[in-house]
């Protein structure tokens, strides 16, 4: 069964829009856009290694539209093009209603039950399924317990709104931590995978 990835750059408050550029997704007024690069430090690896092994991409329509406005047209030799050359080659599965105009290369649409849909997968055959950005299907793969493990980039800054990681619909669960690093200018690399359902106690 393939395992489920989400990797996300995220505030301290939980914001993870247009953390790329200033105009990359302004929706509800969002005026932090690009808010990731004064952290930027060469040091760290990229989402603490998730794009260096082979995967498939899940992803939301405006995520697959700002990847694929970008991603193809990245010159050899350009930084980061092990990442462009992974996300060119991988097969990107797109929640979409309009799946006659998915023209990168090797996009496949969702079926309209996204859960469903993603379940399906994690039964095929083939690489581990991949989430970046996406907020709004995170939050039904989240709330539908299909997430196996979080590859989180926690950057120093409260951006007070925009669209988060986590809304009230996820799903109770435990997670534990198997990777940690902080970078030079204080942005935490972390990895959790799942770790079955939520425990309680008390001090009493």
């Amino acid at each position: 069964m393939r395992k489920l990835t989400v990797a996300a750059m995220t505030s301290l408050d939980g914001v993870m829009q247009a953390p790329g550029g200033p105009e990359e997704d302004t929706s509800g007024g969002f005026a932090y856009g690009g808010w990731i690069w004064p952290y930027a430090d060469e040091g760290v690896d990229v989402m603490g290694g998730a794009f260096k092994r082979p995967f498939d991409l899940v992803l939301g329509r405006r995520t697959y539209d700002i990847f694929a406005a970008y991603w193809p047209h990245v010159p050899e030799g350009a930084p980061h093009q092990y990442i462009a050359d992974a996300f060119n080659g991988a097969t990107k599965h797109v929640a979409t209603h309009h799946p006659d105009t998915l023209a990168w290369q090797n996009s496949r649409a969702l079926g309209p039950d996204i859960a469903a849909a993603v379940r399906e997968l994690k039964r095929g055959d083939g690489p581990d399924l991949l989430t970046q950005g996406s907020s709004d299907l995170l939050h039904q793969l989240l709330a539908t317990d299909l997430v196996d493990e979080l590859r989180l980039l926690i950057y120093p800054v409260l951006l007070g709104r925009g669209k988060r990681l986590f809304d009230d619909r996820t799903r109770a669960s435990a997670f534990r931590q198997d990777e940690s690093q902080t970078s030079s200018t204080g942005v935490l690399v972390t990895r959790y995978v799942r770790d079955g359902e939520v425990r309680t106690g008390s001090f009493e």
